[in-house]
């Protein structure tokens, strides 16, 4: 199982159905997607909560005009069975720039813009647009 893909199946669920949130379990590159995701205001805030000694987050959907979501779709690209490198020159655009790509390097993760801009290729995580 990949806990990933498991978070953006949960994040597309709870946002067709038009919740306000939804409920994952806890990790740290969860916690790391999903503050790239703030950032770049695809969803509007997220919390770590925790109950019986167990971590979850809460994550609050961002909607636009007449509840549309903020995103159209969200992808895991590296998957635990096949994963995808890319050298800085090779980064995807993702809709000519419209989306975005979330990229682990050795400085972290970061969106496809900043790792252009730093020189820095590595793992990419997922897209968003």
């Amino acid at each position: 199982m990949d806990p990933i893909a498991n978070m953006f199946a949960q994040i597309k669920n709870s946002v067709a159905v038009g919740h306000k949130d939804c409920l994952t379990p806890f990790s740290k590159i969860k916690e790391n997607i999903l503050a790239i995701l703030k950032e770049e205001r695809y969803i509007q805030d997220f919390k770590v909560e925790e109950k019986n000694g167990k971590k979850n987050i809460r994550i609050s959907h961002a909607y636009g005009e007449k509840e549309k979501p903020a995103f159209q779709d969200l992808a895991r690209v590296s998957k635990p069975g096949r994963r995808i490198y890319s050298p800085t020159d090779k980064l995807p655009y993702i809709l000519n720039g419209l989306g975005m790509a979330i990229v682990s390097t050795n400085k972290g993760l970061m969106t496809d813009k900043r790792a252009r801009k730093e020189k820095l290729g590595g793992e990419i995580v997922c897209k968003i647009w």
